[in-house]
């Protein structure tokens, strides 16, 4: 029963490797389309500030695919789930939100609540990153000269 759970999981988990393979490639053309629309469209080689704001939310919305990739294919090789790698997509997309959020539509209150997301996450990808590094440097032999 467990060979088959583990064949059933590797399938589930390599599709949606490929699914978010075809979702990447058609949101990178759809990227690119846009961002040749709006350079040919008077006035030629300028950008509205609607449309930077647009492109750059395309943009890091690619970025955030990448990265669920990234996790979804560590997970398929160790089995674990990088917490660093999952705090990298939560900085990035709340990164995508403060990029294209419209300040003058929200209170002090959601704003103060976007910032403390931000520190916090930062704060816990900081000492993820921090431990990694010092359990690798344990694992490092040391040199004698």
């Amino acid at each position: 029963m467990t060979k088959w759970l583990r064949t059933f999981e590797h399938l589930i988990i390599r599709s949606l490797i490929y699914m978010m393979a075809v979702i990447i490639l058609i949101s990178t053309i759809e990227l690119g389309y846009l961002l040749i629309k709006d350079i040919v469209s008077p006035p030629v080689f300028f950008l509205e500030i609607d449309e930077l704001l647009e492109l750059f939310g395309f943009f890091l919305l690619i970025l955030i695919g990448i990265e669920l990739l990234e996790t979804i294919k560590a997970y398929l090789q160790d089995k674990i789930v990088h917490s660093e790698i999952v705090l990298e997509v939560a900085l990035i997309a709340i990164a995508r939100k403060v990029i294209i959020l419209d300040f003058k539509e929200y209170n002090s209150t959601v704003i103060l609540g976007i910032a403390a997301l931000i520190i916090t996450i930062s704060a816990s990808y900081y000492i993820i990153r921090r431990k990694i590094r010092v359990d690798l440097a344990k694992c490092q032999p040391m040199n004698d000269k």
